[in-house]
């Protein structure tokens, strides 16, 4: 069984804990605190387990090329690159009444650190894990500074190899032991055939010891209803209040309510999960009762004939006899009593008989 740690206070995850499900704001907030706040509610209303925002300290995960970069495209929030991001990055003092807003209301806040410096605010802000995109999962430096922050980590794994993979779990491993991997690709919005929820069982035995999850960005909920059933402790989706607003993540989002439909349809599969012990069900009886089958004599059968395959036969009986895998341990029995055709056999009829108790 996969490892478990505390992801959150008093919320741990994988083992046999319910999927972790985040709320994968991002940058859907329009640049808007309000709109941020709604989006907050939205996901403690639909049931999700944590909010999450990105945050960046531009200059740090920028070069000065990115950020003076022309930007035509229709989702701009302004003239270049840089004017766009910084209309779309919340100060500190936003993350603060972020992040107090969502106490308020009961619900876990993070953010993705898209750099260094943006790590070193979200310690400071005290969340309660970090959130590793995808773009710094081959970041060796910055993953070993924010291992040793010694918050639990969620690491997407977009864009990566099994082999990067590995790295950052011989990286990260020695240093925080409180980690899980994503499976994720990194494409908006993600195409089925590029989904690839097998890499979550290839995870699943290459990493053993951690819990693993699924970052999505595929459109409806049915792939990430899956992934948990293949075995995903940790789940995120973008989430937006409206697909046609500006932005590029808009499309790969979920609205609320297919967000509150995808959490329904998590729950109800980690019940319908259940027990791997294989055995009649208490809820199963009536039907037993109702239409489960007995041996019954195929022919009438004299006292003290010696049962053969060709005297027995398989059907609803009344009263119930024997159960139908009992058909070949009755062969070479003997009956005490003259058995009508059509009549049930039953342990009363047979001589000497020891009933075996199932396993």
């Amino acid at each position: 069984m996969a490892r478990e740690f505390e992801l959150c206070p008093g919320r741990r995850v994988g083992g046999d804990h319910p999927c972790f499900i985040i709320a994968e704001i991002g940058q859907n907030h329009q640049g808007d605190l309000d709109i941020a706040k709604r989006m907050i509610r939205m996901a403690k209303d639909c049931g999700a387990d944590c909010a999450k925002l990105q945050k960046s300290e531009l200059e740090y995960k920028f070069n000065k090329k990115a950020l003076e970069r022309p930007y035509t495209s229709k989702h701009s929030w302004g003239k270049t690159y840089g004017e766009h991001k910084r209309h779309l990055e919340f100060s500190h003092d936003q993350y603060r009444e972020l992040k107090k807003y969502a106490e308020e209301i009961g619900i876990f806040f993070t953010a993705s650190g898209m750099d260094e410096m943006a790590v070193e605010f979200l310690h400071e802000l005290d969340v309660p894990f970090f959130k590793v995109g995808s773009g710094d999962t081959n970041n060796f430096p910055y993953l070993e500074k924010t291992a040793k922050k010694g918050r639990p980590m969620v690491i997407s794994s977009g864009m990566q190899s099994m082999n990067t993979m590995h790295q950052v779990y011989q990286i990260v491993k020695p240093i925080n032991p409180n980690f899980c991997f994503l499976q994720c690709t990194s494409a908006y919005p993600l195409q089925p055939e590029d989904v690839n929820l097998r890499v979550i069982s290839a995870y699943q035995s290459a990493f053993p010891d951690i819990p693993i999850g699924y970052s999505g960005h595929e459109t409806g909920i049915a792939i990430s209803v899956a992934a948990v059933a293949m075995g995903a402790k940790v789940l995120e989706r973008h989430v937006t209040l409206d697909k046609t607003w500006k932005g590029s993540d808009h499309q790969a989002s979920l609205e609320p309510n297919e967000l509150a439909e995808l959490v329904k349809a998590i729950r109800t599969v980690e019940k319908a999960m259940g027990s791997p012990i294989k055995q009649l069900l208490p809820c199963e009886m009536a039907c037993n009762e109702k239409l489960g089958k007995s041996v019954v004599a195929k022919v009438a059968i004299p006292e003290g004939a010696i049962l053969t395959l060709d005297m027995l036969t398989v059907k609803v009986g009344e009263p119930k006899g024997f159960p139908p895998e009992s058909i070949f341990d009755l062969v070479g029995q003997k009956v005490k009593k003259n058995i009508e055709e059509d009549e049930t056999i039953t342990e009363q009829v047979v001589e000497n008989h020891v009933k075996k108790v199932k396993c």
